[in-house]
């Protein structure tokens, strides 16, 4: 399964648009300078009081299909 490392740094104020719906993705840049693009709302039980930080893997199916997400540092 192919999997994504980033790192984000998201405000709660950038995130609320996320949160209210007025945008629906989030595009990261990885460090070998690909972009990945995924729905916002899959960062969601993430979000803390001063926004979503942190150092995630991301992970797809064979299909690019979204099947995980988690944080595995700060």
């Amino acid at each position: 399964m192919p999997e994504y490392r980033f790192r984000l740094a998201i405000s709660a104020q950038k995130y609320l648009a996320y949160y209210e719906g007025a945008v629906h993705a989030v595009v990261v840049t990885l460090a070998n300078g690909q972009h990945l693009q995924f729905p916002a709302e899959s960062l969601r039980p993430f979000v803390l009081r001063e926004g979503v930080y942190g150092e995630f893997v991301l992970r797809v199916d064979d299909n690019n299909k979204l099947q995980s997400i988690e944080r595995v540092g700060d």
